[in-house]
């Protein structure tokens, strides 16, 4: 059974401004779904030109249907990404930060024309420690599954994020969210990688060593945020109104500097098929338009698959503002599957 927040009458909209605030959540509950959103040629076009993400297979339809063997042009495993957070933001109307993702899983290729629904369900809630230069807050753990228009699920992930709360009266929550754990279980990611793939029309594997941290030279200015937002159907105030950010700023949807991440990774990758999941994310600094972010990835474990290799990647993301030293923003863990 679903339910949305506290009030709202099913099937009625509330403005983008109305909650849900912390108070607001229940644990096990479901929310109501945002609608579901058909990823097009012009959803894809769009993306790409955001984020210029040259992961071969999503560029090249021959290309695509050579590795998969099957018709139709395939979606970029981070935009699929970004359509499923910017349907779970039904949820985050009252977000101050998304904290982390963790176990995200691919679990069946996109292909373009291809229609994803959302599902949103709360995990745990707990109030965030109160201080007297902010207003009280709270941390939702969330569940998400997004299935496509056959009714496969595509998309299995946990997100966490702090919310506003109404007032500082305590809830009583205080649930163990859990942590993001640094230890891969590449046995869960071989479970869900597109085995049967040919990986062969993207060359010979490419040489690097574990423990090896590559940079990539092409840093990158974050432009177009606010149609990547509404690209996505991401509801969240803080991502559109500069006078809810700090210093009057307007701050970036963290999607927006994982795929800023996820072309600078590819870029040092060429040879990547897919990313099939992410081990853990977490934005550990704020992005704002304008910022000039580069990406650097270290190559944490290679392991067998049928076809090819999954390489476990740690990516950190810097963001250089106004001339100052660059700060680091973006911790990214990031399996990958390649020659």
């Amino acid at each position: 059974m679903t339910s949305g927040w506290r009030g709202l009458l099913r099937g009625v909209v509330a403005p983008a401004g109305d909650g849900p605030w912390f108070e607001d959540f229940a644990q096990g509950e479901q929310l109501d779904p945002a609608p579901a959103i058909t990823i097009g040629p012009g959803e894809a076009t769009v993306y790409q030109a955001i984020c210029g993400d040259p992961l071969a297979i999503s560029l090249s339809r021959p290309l695509a249907e050579a590795i998969t063997g099957e018709p139709g042009s395939v979606v970029n495993p981070a935009l699929v990404l970004q359509v499923a957070i910017g349907q779970s933001t039904v949820a985050t109307r009252k977000v101050v930060a998304n904290l982390f993702y963790r176990g995200v899983r691919q679990l069946c290729t996109v292909r373009v024309g291809e229609t994803l629904t959302t599902t949103v369900t709360v995990r745990g809630l707990r109030e965030a420690s109160a201080r007297p230069d902010r207003p009280p807050r709270g941390l939702v753990l969330l569940g998400m599954q997004t299935h496509d228009g056959q009714g496969r699920l595509v998309l299995d992930f946990e997100r966490c994020a702090l919310v506003r709360r109404r007032s500082d009266a305590p809830t009583g929550h205080e649930d163990d969210l859990g942590g993001t754990l640094d230890e891969i279980d590449m046995d869960t990611f071989a479970e869900s990688a597109p085995v049967d793939w040919d990986l062969s029309p993207l060359g010979d594997p490419q040489e690097w060593p574990i423990g090896e941290t590559r940079r990539d030279p092409l840093r990158d200015t974050v432009t177009d945020a606010l149609a990547l937002v509404r690209l996505t159907q991401n509801l969240a105030p803080i991502h559109r109104d500069a006078s809810l950010g700090q210093g009057g700023k307007r701050l970036v949807y963290g999607g927006h500097t994982v795929g800023l991440a996820q072309a600078g990774l590819i870029r040092l990758l060429p040879t990547a098929a897919t990313v099939v999941g992410w081990h853990l994310c977490d934005h550990i600094g704020p992005v704002f338009e304008d910022d000039v972010v580069d990406v650097a990835a270290t190559l944490d474990a290679a392991e067998p698959v049928a076809n090819g290799r999954l390489l476990a990647f740690t990516v950190i993301g810097q963001a250089e503002r106004g001339g100052a030293v660059p700060v680091p923003v973006l911790d990214w863990r990031p399996i990958v599957l390649a020659p």
